[in-house]
């Protein structure tokens, strides 16, 4: 598990390298908190990334919506969207066909406002409990821990706490982490959730949240991102890309082993060949449980189609010292000076 130390020292690495630069539907492991009551708070408990190379416990998703006015060979079809993975999540910058296309749009004042809808579309995946709920669900996973699929907008908000040198402790800790308080408002015909915050007292995981990790397992949130796509499916997103913004149809033929639009019946048998090889399957791997005394909607991409395998959680060593705040506050003032 990372320390608050190496998540503070990446994300302000981030922040130089940009400043210098210039629901996945049919899973209710999901915590659908967008549909949650006006006014009302859930509390969630974030946890580790089963992948301990991860420094973060979330994953970043770059996706782009690209609209259709109707599907070819269905006339009583309306608008269709589909989303499509932007290769900068994995390429540098320049590497995504749609992106590299329209960069230059913003150059030409009547071209901004089609950049902005064609630009790409960033959330965040993170995994944890929800101990207070004030969503009534139909149905409630058995395994208690949730995945979260969080806007920038909270996002915002998670990161700006971990940058402050007053939260001492990586809210994740299973002895000392800390809640999440969710909260949404109204602002205008959009929901609001600027008044979420940290809870203000730390909390231990209790007992059968402990048990729910040991029986479950971490999720691997690499699995529930889209995969790379090879050199077929770029051209693939290039000329989707290129009929949406014509205002054409989604033509299945062209397309429908690559990417489609969610919720739509699509007759693959007459499309173009995918050749593209499918990751593994996974296996279902639980965590090891750590010691007491350290103690938007179906997006038409296979997000979790085939992952593999959750790797083992690194938990402090016996009589190991974590580190404490004032090595934590230094080693942050040190990467700063440097």
């Amino acid at each position: 598990m990372a320390s608050l130390a190496e998540i503070r020292a990446k994300l302000k690495e981030q922040e130089t390298r940009t400043q210098g630069g210039g629901n996945s539907g049919g899973d209710n492991a999901i915590f659908p908190f967008w549909n949650i009551p006006e006014n009302t708070t859930s509390v969630m408990r974030f946890l580790p990334d089963g992948d301990a190379s991860n420094t973060y416990f979330w994953r970043e998703r770059q996706m782009i919506r690209l609209d259709f006015n109707g599907v070819v060979g269905q006339p009583d079809s309306k608008k269709v969207t589909v989303n499509v993975p932007c290769n900068e999540m994995w390429g540098p910058v320049g590497s995504c066909p749609i992106l590299s296309e329209e960069r230059g749009w913003f150059k030409d004042t009547n071209l901004e406002e089609m950049g902005r809808k064609y630009w790409k579309k960033k959330s965040y995946v993170f995994q944890g409990f929800v101990p207070e709920s004030s969503l009534q669900e139909e149905s409630i996973p058995e395994n208690p821990i949730r995945r979260f699929i969080i806007n920038p907008s909270i996002f915002k908000i998670i990161k700006g706490a971990l940058m402050d040198t007053d939260f001492e402790n990586i809210p994740t800790d299973y002895e000392a982490g800390t809640d999440f308080r969710l909260t949404k408002s109204q602002k205008g015909q959009y929901a609001d959730y600027s008044t979420s915050t940290w809870a203000r007292r730390e909390r231990s995981l209790d007992s059968k949240e402990r048990d729910a990790i040991a029986a479950h397992g971490l999720f691997t949130l690499n699995d529930y991102l889209p995969k790379q796509p090879n050199a077929d499916e770029l051209n693939a997103i290039h000329e989707m890309f290129e009929a949406s913004v014509d205002g054409q149809l989604y033509d299945p033929a062209r397309w429908g082993n690559f990417y489609r639009p969610a919720g739509v019946q699509i007759d693959t048998s007459n499309s173009a060949a995918n050749n593209s090889s499918p990751k593994p399957a996974a296996k279902s791997v639980a965590q090891p449980r750590p010691a007491e005394a350290h103690v938007d909607e179906d997006d038409g991409i296979p997000f979790e189609s085939a992952p593999k395998a959750a790797a083992p959680v690194k938990t402090p060593a016996s009589g190991e010292a974590k580190p404490s705040a004032q090595d934590i506050l230094a080693a942050i003032r040190a990467r700063g000076n440097n």
